[in-house]
């Protein structure tokens, strides 16, 4: 009979540590969930000028850059020269000068912070701030594992929380299907 009560003890030391790691856990995502929710809403707009600031651009490279090559120095995607009149080239916002390697060019980047928190959001493993997403990725693991720690088994309400998320999880799976 003892042992029946130890064992009921720990599983409610048990159950009370996950919860209290779970509300602890999800103070401290909050303020993670904002930074990477704004980022999210800024990048879907990232194919539009949405928030971004016109810059001109002044600067010298090598003379006798073609296309292909002045595409690539620039990182614009499906960079295309417009026009060609002697040694210039156009192209969409801007001029190159074949001859003396001059380039003049209007770019469009988002303000800094803005810029550093969608870096976050489209970070890869190579790069240092890959850390805060995966340990963001654990977190968010973790609260949805606890969740139904946070009820008591058996109850309305846990059964509702479980019908609603496996509800959110086949929505998306129904999402990604069609």
């Amino acid at each position: 009979m003892k042992e029946k009560t130890n064992d009921g003890q720990r599983k409610n030391k048990m159950i009370r540590s996950v919860r209290s790691w779970h509300r602890d856990i999800g103070f401290l995502m909050i303020g993670l969930t904002l930074i990477y929710a704004l980022s999210g809403i800024v990048l879907i707009f990232r194919d539009t000028d949405f928030l971004k600031q016109e810059k001109q651009v002044t600067r010298s490279i090598e003379p006798g850059k073609q296309e292909s090559e002045l595409g690539a120095i620039l990182r614009m995607r499906d960079f295309k020269v417009t026009k060609t009149d002697g040694d210039l080239l156009y192209f969409e916002n801007g001029f190159y000068n074949q001859r003396t390697g001059e380039l003049e060019y209007i770019s469009k980047d988002l303000p800094v912070f803005l810029q550093k928190i969608t870096g976050l959001h489209k970070a890869i493993s190579g790069n240092k701030s890959h850390w805060i997403n995966l340990i963001y990725g654990i977190l968010l693991l973790f609260m949805a594992l606890s969740a139904p720690f946070m009820f008591k088994s058996r109850t309305k309400m846990l059964r509702r929380g479980i019908y609603i998320s496996t509800a959110g999880f086949v929505f998306v799976l129904i999402y990604l299907l069609l």
